[in-house]
Formats: structure tokens, sequence, C-alpha cells
């Protein structure tokens, strides 16, 4: 039987997977041919995860980092994960050297889902060119979409720098930086860092400085580059063992009235596209937000 927990860990299973699909956007777009602005399209996918880059420089989102749950295929009512012991509580054999083993374990039940929306403007007419809408919700809507899912997963209500069981790192210690402090931190834990997180300015500060982030990547580590974390800071962590994404597998595209202050410019018609999701850690001790 194969896992329905999956990571992609290279784009290239991605586009082995989409090769002979159809893409989203030409969904909508055929659609909105048939039916103008009457076009809703379901889709039993999450969207997010249906298009490749064509970048020569690809910038990954926060979802290929994260094993992902599909509930529409594999429904789950709970989930594991572990906390560190209570202050006082009685001592567990070799917790010197093993930290994790003195760990408690816990069962929570998956938690509500969390919308994630974008919008755009339609420019009058663009979806008489059925090739040109398509792509205009393949790489702007679907894009934006994913800008969205990146906050979700990061900064949102339900994000990773909101939960307050990820511990904060100041200090670099004996180390060269708090980034490599923190992957250190893990691998005592027990596991492997193998995700950061960080924003651009920090990304290329650091290229300008030295080789710190060709070392992490040849180390291995999938860094994330997104201006969803502060400057100054960025998230170490085991995403591989440590986090899951539940997501509904669902997604939807249709023409809709926007929140105000949606756009720059009101009227015209606008165009949403929404999916669920919510990711959760099993192993906060493995994470960190460091300071760099």
């Amino acid at each position: 039987m194969q896992p329905t927990d999956t990571m992609k860990r290279t784009m290239a299973e991605v586009v082995a997977q989409r090769r002979t699909e159809m893409s989203p956007g030409r969904i909508f777009a055929e659609a909105c041919a048939a039916k103008g602005t009457d076009a809703v399209v379901e889709y039993d996918v999450t969207i997010t995860d249906s298009l490749t880059s064509s970048r020569r420089k690809p910038r990954y989102p926060a979802r290929n980092m994260i094993k992902v749950v599909d509930l529409s295929k594999d429904p789950r009512r709970y989930y594991w994960h572990e906390s560190l012991p209570d202050p006082g509580a009685p001592q567990v054999h070799e917790a010197d050297l093993r930290r994790e083993a003195a760990n408690r374990f816990h069962r929570s039940p998956v938690p509500e889902l969390l919308p994630t929306t974008a919008w755009v403007q339609v420019p009058p007419d663009l979806w008489e060119d059925i090739e040109t809408f398509e792509s205009f919700i393949n790489y702007r809507l679907i894009v934006r979409l994913s800008t969205a899912e990146n906050d979700t997963i990061i900064r949102g209500a339900g994000g990773l720098l909101n939960m307050p069981q990820i511990a904060r790192m100041t200090s670099k210690g004996s180390f060269a930086s708090t980034i490599l402090a923190a992957c250190n931190e893990v691998e005592q834990m027990g596991g492997t860092a193998d995700g950061l997180i960080i924003n651009p300015a920090d990304y290329y500060a650091f290229m300008g400085e030295g080789r710190l982030m060709d070392d992490i990547e040849r180390n291995g580590v999938f860094i994330v580059r997104t201006r969803l974390v502060e400057p100054g800071t960025a998230l170490v962590g085991d995403f591989g063992h440590g986090a899951l994404l539940f997501d509904a597998g669902r997604s939807v595209i249709r023409f809709a009235e926007p929140p105000p202050g949606t756009f720059a410019e009101p009227g015209g018609l606008a165009l949403m596209a929404q999916i669920h999701e919510r990711v959760v850690v099993n192993l906060p001790t493995n994470f960190f937000v460091v300071s760099l």
C-alpha cells in the first residue's frame, strides 16, 4: 500500500505528474467560454499543487516542505504530537543523552481547516482569448493563491509562527550562525533540520557575505524564500517528520463580489479561488524561530 502522506522533494516529480493533465486555468477558461460569468469550477484537487514553475530559478512554496494529508482520500480523526516534560516530572532513563525520551505523547483531533482565498480583477473581454485567459488564471490567480497559502501555513491564525510551543532562539552559541545552532538543536532532539524558511533580504545578505546558504542547501536543507518571515528572523525545523499539512483536496474558482479594499480600483469583474487546509506540528521541539 502506498503512503498517502507525501512531500514533494523535487520539482521533477511534480512535472512528471502534471504533463498529461489539463491545467486549472484551462478548465475554467473552457467553462467560462460555455457559461460566461456564471461559470463555477470545483476541482477535486488542491490547485496550488497543480502547476509547475516555468522560471529558470524556481522559488518553492511552503507546502512543498511538509507532508500533505489529503483528507478527501485519507480521512483522519486524530493526529499525534509530542511536548516537553512537565517541570518536576520523574526522570526518564538516558534522557540526558536522548532528550526526546522524556517527551510526553498526545492525541488531538484534526483541527478545523482554514480557508485560503485569492482574488484578481479580470481585464475586460480577456476570457474571449482562451489561451491568454488560461495563462492569467494559472499565473496570476493561482500564483496569488499560493502566496495566500504561504500566509496560512507560515503566519496566519493557525500558522507556524503563531504556535507558542515552537521555541525562539537568539544565541548562536559556539556556531557561526543561529541557523546552524538551531540545526544542531534539532539533531540533539533526535531529528534532522531539513527545512529553512527565510526572508529574501536575509537570504541574499548571507549570499553576499559568505557561503552559508550554499553550505546549507548542499547539506540537504530545503530553503523557502518568502516575504512572510520578518527580516532578521528565520524558521528552522524538521519539516519532513515534524509537521503535517491537512488538505481538503478540493478547490473552487468562480466570479464573485470581493470584500471592500481588495483592489486598488473598484469595478470590473472579480475572480476568486479558494482552498481549505491547516498545518499542525507533531514535533514542536524540532522547530525553532531564530534571530539572525
